[in-house]
């Protein structure tokens, strides 16, 4: 299957606003669940807010949240797919920048040093774009998601001593989740990545972030950690908001990687209420839109 590069830009493109848009079925469940269990009337009163928000900004087709962060592109080819790299990773820029110009969408972008804002979403290395391989075949799978600041200013790396065990990871995230309080707007997905190298760990905190709520550590020693950390996060009362209550996080996602014999990195990458994404699969029959 030969891939059309004017299919991957209007994917690009709509795959953007789209996740602005519209909130994931799974996170509104998580809503859903987070309201029925909150004990504290404030912190429930807070949820109810929230998805009211959510309700608005759907019905008058506007945007989630005005922060359209960082644009992250995770793109996976399929067996049989015929495409150019540079030509891919190019049509995708193309299609994030007139997302924001033609939406139009509030640029978040600005270069690291001058702050210069150019007003399309786009600059060095940016959108981040990922490229994977799938053995499914004749597909190209485009999943965008934008990383607003609240929550990524809110990451943390550490490279924990092999010796200190899984407890030093458990009061590693938590302090992490302590230290962001209200600032990621919570309720959270805490997305932590153990083992690898430091970069590597830093990318699967990031992608346990973004899992769907409901998915679960194909490790079963992460899957444990999981369900563990979920309960203490969620016992810190740092609440919807940080303003206190049950709901600090929806859940706690891991992923893991094998790393050396004499360390064990941990990191943690969080992602707000609004945990935004959208997904474009490109096959044979057309461009399919979800989650």
């Amino acid at each position: 299957m030969k891939i059309d590069l004017q299919a991957v830009e209007e994917a690009a493109k709509q795959t953007y606003i789209r996740a602005l848009k519209a909130l994931p079925p799974d996170i509104k469940g998580g809503f859903a669940r987070l309201t029925e269990t909150e004990t504290a009337p404030r912190a429930h009163d807070i949820l109810l807010t929230m998805v009211k928000n959510i309700d608005v900004a759907e019905a008058n087709d506007n945007l989630l949240c005005q922060d359209t962060g960082v644009p992250i592109y995770n793109v996976t080819i399929g067996r049989n797919v015929e495409v150019d790299g540079t030509d891919l990773v190019a049509a995708i820029r193309r299609g994030c920048e007139r997302a924001t110009r033609e939406h139009p969408l509030r640029s978040s972008v600005v270069h690291p040093l001058t702050r210069k804002n150019e007003h399309t979403s786009c600059g060095i290395g940016v959108p981040v774009i990922h490229v994977d391989f799938s053995a499914q075949p004749e597909r190209l799978e485009i999943q965008m998601i934008p990383k607003g600041s609240g929550s990524e200013n809110n990451s943390f790396l550490k490279m924990a001593i092999p010796a200190e065990g899984v407890d030093a990871i458990k009061e590693f995230v938590v302090d992490c989740v302590i230290n962001a309080g209200g600032k990621t707007c919570p309720p959270t997905i805490v997305g932590v990545g153990i083992g690898g190298t430091s970069d590597l760990c830093v990318a699967l905190a990031k992608r346990a972030a973004v899992r769907p709520l409901g998915s679960v550590c194909e490790d079963p020693e992460g899957a444990k950690l999981e369900r563990e950390l979920t309960q203490a996060v969620n016992r810190l009362g740092v609440g919807p908001q940080g303003l206190g209550g049950d709901s600090t996080a929806f859940a706690v996602h891991i992923e893991l990687a094998a790393t050396h014999i004499t360390m064990n990195p941990v990191a943690v990458n969080m992602q707000c209420h609004s945990a935004r994404r959208s997904r474009a699969t490109i096959t044979p029959d057309g461009v399919a839109y979800g989650y």
